[in-house]
C-alpha cells in the first residue's frame, strides 16, 4: 500500500494544483489525504479509484482552506482561485475519476526557470519524489529548517510568477529543464559531492523512478529515453563500486560479474531505440558511452577510440567542464598518457576546472601511467585536499600512500 500511495502522491498532488493554483496549500491538503489513507484503507480496504478518493479527500480539506481564508480576509476575494468553495468540491466529486495524469505539469513546475537549481532539485523530491524535508535536508547535508526554508521559497516564487498550471509547450520541452533535475539527482545520488558515502543510494534510485515516470508520459522523446538509459546503465555498476568498507573501487579494478545485466540490456536496447527514432541529443551520447564501458570485458578491451569519438561529439553539444575532462581521459586510453597530460594542460586556464580535484585526480593517475612517481604522489595528495568527499578523500590517499612505498 505504501508504494501505491507513493506513485499516487505526485498525481493526486497535480490535480489538486491545476484545480486550486495554490502549491503550498495543495501539498499540505495531499499530505492530509494521504495519512487519511494509510489509517483508514489497512481496515476499509483500498477503494476502487483509489487516486479519485485521494482527490476528494483532499479537496475537502482545500475547500476547508478556502473557507478558513475566507473568513480571515473578510471574504475577501481568495486569489487562487474565483469559484465558490461549493462549487470547487461539487467539480473535483465530478472531475476526481478523470484519469488525466498531471504528474508532467507537476513535474515542470517544480523545475520552474525562476528558481535556483538547488531549489529546482528539492521540489522535485519533495512535491513529486515524496521526501520528507529531512530526508532531502540528509542527503544535501544542510540543517532541516535550512531545507523547509528553500522548499518555502520556491513554492512561494511558484505562486507569486503566475505562470499557469498546465502542460509544457513543445518548446519548453525542449529546453530539458526537468531532465536536467533529474540527472543532478542522479549524479548526486550516485556519487555524493561530500559526506562519508560515495553512494546515495536513495536518491541515484529516486531519480531513476523519475525517470520511468518521464519516460512513461513521454516514452517517444528519444532525449528522455536516453537519459533513463544513462541512469540504468551507469546505476548498473552500483554494487561494485564500493568495497566491504564503502572504500572507492575505480572502474578498472571492479568486478564486473557483479553489475547488474538485465539492467544493462534494459538501458542498450532503450539508447538503441532512441538512436534510431530521431536526432541525437546529449543524453543519448552519454548513454552510448555507458553503454561501451558496460559491454566490455575490462579496461583493456573497452572501445576506447569509439568512446573517444562520442566525447567529441559530446563536447559539441555542451561546454561541460565535466566531458572535456573525461574526453582527456579518453585520449589519454588511445593515444597514451603523454597526450592526455597535454589535454589537461589546456583544460587548466578553464577556471571551472583549475582547482578542481578531479583535474589533479586525472593529472596523478596519467604521471603514475608515465611513471612519474613524486608527481603522481604530489597530485593525488593535492587532489585529496580538494574534494569534500570522504570516501574519495581516502582513496586518493591511499593511492598516494601506495606509491610512497612502492
Amino acid at each position: 500500500m505504501i508504494h501505491l500511495l507513493r506513485e499516487l502522491a505526485p498525481q493526486v498532488l497535480g490535480a489538486v494544483v491545476r484545480r486550486y493554483r495554490d502549491f503550498a496549500a495543495s501539498e499540505d491538503a495531499v499530505q492530509e489525504a494521504l495519512f487519511a489513507a494509510a489509517q483508514q484503507w489497512p481496515t476499509s480496504g483500498v477503494p476502487d479509484h483509489p487516486r479519485a478518493w485521494l482527490i476528494q479527500v483532499a479537496s475537502r480539506r482545500m475547500v476547508d482552506h478556502v473557507r478558513s481564508e475566507a473568513a480571515r480576509r473578510q471574504r475577501e476575494q481568495i486569489v487562487v482561485s474565483l469559484v465558490p468553495p461549493e462549487d470547487q468540491l461539487a467539480r473535483a466529486a465530478d472531475e476526481a475519476i478523470d484519469e488525466h495524469d498531471d504528474t508532467l505539469e507537476l513535474l515542470f513546475t517544480c523545475c520552474h526557470p525562476a528558481l535556483s537549481p538547488s531549489s529546482q532539485i528539492a521540489l522535485t523530491l519533495r512535491a513529486v519524489g515524496g521526501l520528507t524535508t529531512l530526508e532531502i535536508a540528509k542527503a544535501f547535508l544542510v540543517p532541516e529548517a535550512t531545507m523547509a526554508q528553500r522548499i518555502s521559497r520556491a513554492k512561494a516564487t511558484i505562486k507569486s510568477s503566475g505562470v499557469p498550471f498546465a502542460a509544457p509547450t513543445e518548446a519548453e520541452l525542449a529546453t530539458g529543464s526537468v531532465m536536467h533535475v533529474l540527472y543532478l539527482i542522479f549524479n548526486e545520488g550516485y556519487t555524493a559531492s561530500s559526506g562519508a558515502e560515495l553512494v546515495r543510494t536513495d536518491l541515484a534510485c529516486e531519480a531513476i523512478r523519475l525517470a520511468r515516470m518521464l519516460h512513461r508520459l513521454r516514452p517517444d522523446d528519444p532525449e528522455i529515453t536516453g537519459l533513463l538509459a544513462l541512469m540504468l546503465l551507469t546505476d548498473a555498476r552500483r554494487t561494485a563500486r564500493t568495497g566491504p568498507a564503502g572504500e572507492l573501487i575505480p572502474l578498472d579494478e571492479q568486478d564486473r560479474t557483479r553489475w547488474d545485466r538485465a539492467q544493462i540490456a534494459e538501458g542498450v536496447d532503450l539508447v538503441t531505440g532512441a538512436f534510431a527514432r530521431a536526432a541525437v541529443g546529449p543524453y543519448q551520447i552519454q548513454a552510448a558511452i555507458a553503454a561501451v564501458h558496460d559491454e566490455a570485458v575490462s579496461t583493456d578491451a573497452t572501445d576506447w577510440p569509439q568512446i573517444l569519438a562520442l566525447y567529441s561529439v559530446l563536447l559539441g553539444f555542451d561546454d561541460n567542464p565535466m566531458v572535456a575532462l573525461n574526453h582527456a581521459i579518453a585520449i589519454a586510453m588511445v593515444n597514451g598518457a603523454a597526450a592526455g597530460l597535454s589535454r589537461l594542460a589546456e583544460l587548466e586556464r578553464d577556471p571551472r576546472l583549475a582547482e578542481h580535484h578531479r583535474l589533479f585526480a586525472v593529472r596523478a593517475h596519467l604521471l603514475e601511467r608515465l611513471g612519474d612517481r613524486a608527481g603522481a604522489i604530489d597530485h593525488y595528495q593535492r587532489a585529496a585536499a580538494r574534494t569534500t568527499s570522504i570516501a574519495e578523500r581516502d582513496y586518493l590517499l591511499a593511492r598516494a600512500a601506495r606509491k610512497e612505498i612502492s
